[in-house]
């Protein structure tokens, strides 16, 4: 599982977190998964368990996995996740789009750049 960059600035546990996120967002952790143990995956990422309890806090925050006191961490999948993570996305676009006017790109320039070959999509 590479969950981790060592080369990536980004704190290690907003990397487990990404990752896991973008993993139950494309269907590869299904509903009712159940998440690695926390010392399991602290071993196989020579991470300290603190930071894997902390990545697994901040996706139960987030509403992408919940906790069976006893039994682990599971995960939950939500329609409304996706969406959140769509209207996250657009919201990036836009901001990208109203940046690229501000230095002077017409609308007609930045669609025919992502239209042309020069995003590849």
């Amino acid at each position: 599982m590479n969950l981790v960059n060592y080369q990536d600035s980004r704190p290690i546990y907003e990397q487990i977190v990404e990752n896991f996120k973008i993993q139950i967002l494309k269907g590869v952790l299904q509903e009712g998964d159940q998440m690695p143990s926390v010392r399991s995956l602290a071993m196989e990422l020579s991470a300290n368990p603190n930071t894997i309890q902390k990545a697994y806090i901040e996706l139960e925050r987030q509403g992408f996995i919940y906790t069976v006191k006893g039994k682990g961490n599971y995960v939950k999948t939500d329609v409304s996740l996706k969406q959140i993570k769509k209207d996250e996305i657009i919201s990036k676009v836009q901001s990208l789009i109203n940046e690229a006017m501000e230095i002077g790109f017409t609308k007609e320039e930045i669609f025919e750049k992502i239209t042309d070959g020069g995003v590849n999509i």
